[in-house]
């Protein structure tokens, strides 16, 4: 991914890389990058409920227990609470695009239950 004007912030987490590319009250836009054979922390948010759309690559979803498998233009909605993890098992990165809704917004409302990078905050 490409530093672009209108990029708010990134940042390059050991699993791929994220851009914030609209940031306003009670929403935030990010692109989200998972290199080939990464997956985010399982994870779940207190404050905020997400949408993603997947636009490139194939992403293994896992929405508190449940498989579910995005392939471009495909769309899944993760309630405020639920446990959730993306998984690149492809050979491609897996782009998605990620809007976050609710009252608060940080980075500091990850609750991760379980994590590859030893970041773990909850057994």
């Amino acid at each position: 991914m490409r530093k672009d004007q209108g990029v708010l912030e990134t940042a390059s987490p050991p699993w791929g890389e994220w851009q914030v590319i609209l940031d306003q009250p009670g929403y935030k836009v990010k692109q989200i990058k998972v290199d080939p054979g990464q997956k985010l922390s399982y994870q779940k948010h207190a404050k905020r409920r997400e949408h993603w759309l997947a636009v490139q690559g194939e992403g293994l979803i896992i929405l508190e227990g449940k498989e579910y498998v995005l392939l471009p233009g495909d769309s899944i909605d993760v309630p405020v609470g639920m446990p959730h993890r993306v998984t690149n098992p492809g050979e491609l990165p897996f782009v998605f695009i990620e809007v976050q809704m609710g009252q608060y917004l940080g980075e500091n409302d990850i609750i991760r239950i379980e994590d590859d990078y030893g970041r773990a905050t909850e057994g």
